[in-house]
């Protein structure tokens, strides 16, 4: 099958050609320059299927060194050209697509076998030759000898032109010979290599299956073993070597010499731990990364009986503000100071500090005290925290807020760990930052339950999980049911129903209360209007008005009015049946951007209500300046009143606000009315309506209507 164009064949083809051009003048033979390239493409061949074969076999690369001494290719230069070109041209012509770091350290280990195979094939070459001169001795004594001594210096070159390291020693370790290129690796003469037995030349750094493999060799039970090894320098360097040992044998096959080929990794081996370095470690502050930081958790966490940990997770109160007035480059200067900083209050063995990104930073403890020790370590890390950081002429004051996890080791993974260290931290950062909490179990699942519940939000809306239960307003002169306040609830597939304060806090801080807040204003407004068709055959009097919440995100949202207005008209409901409910912490100083489409709901008929009123420590006086028509008294003043007699003080309080609120042409209604005496003592205060659970419960819109009937039939 003929190979497309610069397929595999055409490049091992020019490899073959390299070859054979670099090596056919150093080569006695009587081929031409073609035949010799066709000679050397199945030597080629094999060493391309070696390079990128699934394991390495050095068998091949011996066998390639053999059948070169079979071609006759034994003059001075022919191994040093073919090392040489293997070298340049092997990986480059016949590497494929794989990794070229890998390929370069295969074809390195094909250099040394090829070494290998080439010197004992030339050895058993001498050592025929040898056997044939003798018996050919008294034909041919003068020819043996020139012969040999050729040979020999065939030999010689080659031992010597290597660009690999080359010793021989005998089985006792004794070195018989060195070329110039492990002289110059070690940096010693030869004098001083030969002086010093193998065995000699251990390091602390050595693998312990190297010495056992080495006495395998010498006692003839291995032929040959490979493996990575450092050796000490006289300048007190080391010598990282790819290391690869032969045994020669002589002719009836006993073992008698060893023969060590050794190739230079130093420089290969520093940069692998450079890059190591610089995947493990935070190119600003030279800590430990996160990389590095799991590591050393998990081999915490995998301790032995008895072993603990400690973990602080620092972050940084404020850095935001710093980066945005300041800059990113003062940012990352008070970074690196808080850095160096962290590092000096851990310099206990067992104990690390890492940055994990951003501000965020971790200390690690390790050992069988780590109860005490990383509530010292965490002081240590406030207090070093104290002293202002002076940068671009300004001293700025450092605070952060702490999450500690102390426990056994073996008992949770290391991201368990982290994410309780974490909500931990957040649970310092609440409570007002610059100081550290310690996990709780109890906590660490609420917050986990908190941040399900966010991400669930956004489907439970599109699944319908939502629904509305309504409370009745009463009439406190009459006792007859206006309308009733609308209040949301989750029905979670596994919590079951969930009331407002479990979600609306978080809805608010997810942006969907906008539209949440807008299909309960649908619903309500919907539901009212159909009170509203349902009185009309019932003889009941008076409409019944539906109240519905709104939160300061929704005060915000530019679509409130227009949202309002639409909804009111599909459902054909009229304005004043609506009140909207405003927290009074909401309009504290209020602006009157903010006030604007509160003024427009209320000018179109739409009643606003100030809901909770009394907890924000408003101004009275600025009731005059909101578009409010209803005070909603929070319960807090009308507790008392469930008992007779009343506290005096909180009835003047009460009366106050009602004399007040009607000067001002407000009604009054109020909240969490439970008894009958509460009722009563607040009808004679002037209060306008209640609602609480003395009426009723918020329940399905259905039982409002009856309750609304009952009045109306008396």
């Amino acid at each position: 099958m003929r190979a497309e164009p610069d397929g595999p064949e055409d490049r091992l083809r020019r490899f073959a050609t390299i070859w054979s051009r670099a090596v056919f003048p150093a080569t006695s033979t009587s081929l031409t320059r073609p035949e010799f390239e066709e000679l050397l493409l199945p030597l080629a061949r094999r060493l391309s299927e070696a390079l990128r074969a699934r394991t390495y076999d050095a068998e091949e690369g011996r066998a390639v060194g053999a059948d070169l001494v079979a071609a006759h290719c034994t003059e001075p230069e022919a191994l040093s050209r073919t090392l040489d070109c293997v070298e340049a041209y092997l990986v480059l012509y016949c590497g494929g697509d794989g990794p070229q770091e890998d390929l370069r350290a295969r074809a390195a280990r094909l250099q040394s076998a090829m070494a290998a195979g080439y010197a004992e094939a030339l050895r058993q070459r001498t050592l025929a030759e040898q056997e044939a001169i003798a018996r050919a001795a008294l034909e041919a004594q003068g020819a043996v000898a020139r012969a040999l001594h050729a040979t020999e210096a065939r030999f010689r070159a080659v031992f010597e032109g290597a660009a690999i390291g080359i010793g021989i020693a005998d089985l006792d370790g004794n070195v018989l010979q060195v070329n110039g290129a492990l002289l110059r690796m070690f940096g010693v003469t030869e004098q001083s290599m030969r002086g010093r037995p193998v065995p000699d030349w251990r390091h602390p750094d050595d693998a312990p299956q190297v010495w056992r493999l080495y006495d395998e060799l010498v006692r003839g039970e291995r032929e040959h073993y490979h493996t990575e090894k450092a050796f000490s320098r006289p300048d007190g360097t080391v010598l990282w070597t790819n290391l690869t040992v032969s045994l020669l044998r002589d002719a009836d096959g006993r073992p008698q010499y060893q023969l060590a080929l050794m190739e230079d990794t130093t420089e290969r081996r520093l940069l692998n731990l450079r890059l190591r370095y610089e995947a493990t470690h935070d190119a600003l502050t030279g800590l430990p990364n996160r990389t590095l930081f799991f590591e050393r958790l998990e081999k915490a966490l995998a301790g032995g009986d008895g072993q603990r940990f400690g973990l602080c997770y620092l972050d940084l109160d404020g850095f935001k503000t710093i980066n945005d007035s300041l800059g990113h480059a003062a940012g990352d200067r008070l970074l690196v100071e808080v850095a160096d900083r962290l590092q000096s209050c851990a310099t206990a063995p067992g104990e690390m500090v890492a940055r994990l990104g951003g501000d965020e930073f971790v200390a690690l403890t390790t050992g069988p005290d780590t109860e005490r020790e990383v509530d010292d370590l965490a002081d240590r890390i406030m207090n070093a925290l104290v002293t202002p950081v002076r940068i671009d002429g300004r001293e700025l004051l450092v605070r952060g807020s702490i999450g500690i996890v102390e426990g056994p080791a073996g008992e949770r993974g290391p991201a368990e760990v982290l994410r309780s260290a974490d909500i931990t931290m957040y649970r310092a950062k609440s409570a007002g930052g610059n100081r550290y909490e310690v996990a709780d179990a109890e906590a660490d699942a609420r917050a986990i339950t908190r941040h399900g519940l966010t991400t669930a939000l956004p489907a439970a809306l599109d699944r319908g999980e939502f629904f509305i239960e309504y409370q009745p307003l009463v009439h406190l002169g009459d006792g007859t049911v206006r309308g009733a306040e609308a209040l949301v609830r989750w029905l979670h597939p596994q919590h079951g129903v969930l009331g407002p304060d479990r979600f609306i806090p978080l809805a608010e801080h997810t942006g969907l209360i906008v539209p949440l807040g807008r299909w309960v204003l649908e619903q309500s407004v919907r539901q009212a209007r159909e009170w509203q068709e349902r009185q009309g055959g019932t003889g009941a009097t008076g409409q019944l008005r539906v109240n519905v919440n709104l939160s300061p995100c929704q005060l915000t949202h530019p679509g409130l009015v227009q949202d309002t207005v639409d909804i009111l008209e599909r459902a054909g409901l009229e304005p004043d049946a609506l009140c909207l409910e405003v927290t009074e912490s909401a309009l504290i100083g209020a602006d009157d951007d903010l006030l604007k489409p509160l003024r427009r709901l209320s000018e179109m008929g739409v009643d606003i209500a100030l809901d909770d009123f009394g907890t924000g420590y408003s101004n009275l006086a600025n009731l005059r300046r909101l578009p409010v028509r209803v005070l909603k008294l929070d319960r807090s003043f009308t507790q008392s009143m469930q008992q007779f007699p009343a506290d005096p003080v909180d009835l003047k309080i009460v009366e106050g606000i009602v004399s007040l609120a009607h000067s001002l042409d407000l009604a009054v209604t109020v909240e969490g009315v439970e008894t009958g005496a509460q009722a009563e003592q607040l009808r004679v205060l002037g209060c306008d309506t209640a609602q609480g659970w003395y009426y009723a419960r918020p329940g399905p819109p259905e039982r409002l209507h009856e309750l609304a009937l009952v009045d109306a039939t008396g």
